[in-house]
């Protein structure tokens, strides 16, 4: 299954493109256009990097929903019925290419990161804490795609699901404090799930971790997963 997957996602530039291509284009934008105008006490590339990887990891997530999506509905897993084949196995590899894919994609924007000035503090048990949190949330983001993917009637629709989870990250402190957006838009960007995470990459990265951020992201990539996990197994049962 993964071997399957990982042709497919190599076979579809399409999901190369949103996957690294529009986040370096994104932090192009954030960094030389539009950094300028926003004061946040230290370098925008050292503020925006931690936000834009989890916007990569969004943007990547397109592909899963629909890839999902036209196994149900295509007769794929129709066909495992008369396999010894574990029919789960097709969800796993979902999710595991998508981790794949997304960590390629966070290691290409980070050294375009460097590139444009982005200069962290972290030392090696920090950089291992930002690889962990990473991993964690692509795993949180992945079973909800692939939960999305499921529940959707199309793989056009299936695509169209995952939007608002590339959307989510501008609506947090990825590019801006949160305390500077105006009411209402503010309250929304310090209870997201995405707020706690990016500030906990942040901190990793700047060598000032906090442990309150950590927790909080942590348990949001934890409750994230399981909510995933057992929406996708249940839409999975139930349509296959």
């Amino acid at each position: 299954m993964l071997r399957r997957n990982f042709r497919h996602t190599m076979r579809n530039p399409v999901a190369l493109f949103n996957g690294i291509v529009m986040p370096v284009f994104l932090m192009f934008l954030m960094v030389y256009v539009f950094g300028g105008a926003f004061s946040v006490g230290v370098d925008y590339a050292d503020y925006a990097t931690p936000g834009l990887m989890l916007t990569t990891i969004c943007y990547g997530i397109g592909a899963t929903a629909i890839a999902v999506n036209s196994d149900m509905t295509t007769g794929f897993i129709n066909r495992l019925r008369v396999m010894d084949v574990s029919r789960a196995a097709v969800l796993n590899a979902h999710v595991i290419i998508t981790m794949l894919r997304s960590l390629v994609a966070i290691a290409f924007v980070t050294g375009v990161a460097f590139l444009m000035g982005f200069r962290p503090s972290a030392g090696f048990a920090e950089w291992l804490g930002v690889i962990g949190i990473v991993a964690l949330t692509v795993l949180a983001i992945g079973w909800l795609t692939v939960a999305f993917g499921l529940a959707a009637k199309t793989p056009e629709s299936a695509g169209l699901a995952a939007v608002p989870l590339m959307l989510l990250p501008f609506l947090s402190s990825a590019f801006v404090p949160a305390g500077k957006m105006g009411p209402g838009a503010r309250q929304f960007a310090e209870y997201q799930p995405f707020t706690p995470i990016i500030e906990t990459l942040r901190g990793l990265l700047t060598g000032a971790p906090s442990a309150g951020s950590a927790i909080t992201a942590i348990a949001w990539c934890a409750g994230l997963t399981l909510v995933g996990y057992l929406w996708a197994r249940a839409s999975f049962n139930k349509r296959a």
